[in-house]
């Protein structure tokens, strides 16, 4: 009878969608483990079907899916993934969400619209999720739309560490494309010294999505190289005119740094043509090929989201990999 009061040995065991594999495999690599095998497929109708190649039960789990372009393929994807863990009675399920899906939807701006990021997180609940860890959330707020912990990775320090260490000895000013974004570039201005702030003032058609009308500089940028910073680039269209309004201001010269590289569209054009020096990305979202260009510098988030899967299994704190900045 001994024998049943032991407590069993953590399991920890990874698993990955179809969405960006080589992300998957490199944060594998980092944790020293490879993926659980799975058959992953779709049915002529679009239906999709996954089940896992060992047993799972008991073990403390982590999903792996970056939301990327077919982006509701995938959310769907991950459901099932984590419905057929919770059924083959895995002991804890941590859903990791390298680019959360639909986090711009997070509240109402006007009359009869969907709240679609709450959606996605009482859906991840319903299918059986007792964990979230997404990285650089479009806004914080998204963590309590979530019933359970959610872990909340910045991408900051490693995309500041790279600016740092090839523009650190220039005179720099960090830059936010709105005045929302404040909060994240006065944490940016700290990593790079205490480098003077600016934001640009923009005016939206909030009936026109991915347009921007008007832009206009509050701060001191003359003669200094801007660091444009943002939680991601879609279509390009306000880093680009942010940038553009930078040069035509008196900046020196600009380089743009963001956590995801969505790129939908005109973006790769877009940023081409631009006059920055570069332009510095993360690779949560998948940057096929011809989506790469000369100015384009694409930064690991493996080292990130493995140190931070071991801290959530090894009931550590994954709030001491940000300094203590949560």
């Amino acid at each position: 009878m001994s024998g049943l009061n032991k407590t069993p040995e953590k399991h920890m065991m990874l698993f990955s969608g179809r969405a960006h594999p080589q992300l998957a495999n490199d944060v594998a690599a980092q944790l020293g483990i490879t993926l659980v095998p799975t058959s992953a497929y779709d049915f002529a109708n679009g239906e999709i079907y996954v089940r896992y190649e060992e047993s799972v039960r008991g073990s403390d789990a982590f999903v792996i899916q970056s939301h990327t372009a077919p982006i509701n393929e995938w959310i769907m994807e991950q459901l099932i993934m984590i419905d057929a863990l919770k059924r083959a009675s895995a002991k804890r399920i941590t859903v990791v969400l390298p680019f959360y899906g639909y986090a711009r939807q997070d509240k109402k701006h006007r009359g009869r619209e969907p709240i679609s990021a709450r959606l996605m997180a009482d859906l991840f609940k319903t299918a059986g999720a007792n964990r979230l860890m997404a990285i650089d959330l479009h806004t914080a707020q998204i963590q309590g739309f979530f019933d359970g912990p959610v872990d909340h990775l910045m991408a900051m320090p490693i995309l500041a560490r790279h600016v740092a260490d090839k523009y650190g000895h220039l005179d720099l000013a960090v830059v936010s494309p709105d005045a929302g974004r404040i909060k994240v570039a006065e944490d940016w201005s700290s990593r790079l010294g205490g480098a003077p702030l600016a934001f640009v003032h923009k005016t939206r058609d909030i009936t026109r999505p991915n347009e921007v009308v008007a832009n206009r500089i509050v701060g001191e940028i003359k003669g200094r190289v801007c660091v444009l910073v943002d939680d991601m680039i879609d279509t390009a269209g306000t880093i680009t005119k942010a940038a553009d309004a930078l040069l035509g201001q008196g900046a020196a010269s600009v380089i743009i740094a963001a956590t995801h590289a969505i790129l939908s569209g005109p973006a790769v054009d877009r940023l081409k043509s631009c006059k920055v020096e570069e332009v510095i990305v993360t690779d949560t979202l998948p940057i096929p090929d011809d989506r790469r260009f000369d100015k384009l510098t694409v930064l690991s988030i493996a080292p990130l989201v493995s140190m931070a899967i071991r801290e959530v299994f090894e009931d550590g704190s994954v709030t001491s990999l940000f300094d203590g900045k949560a």
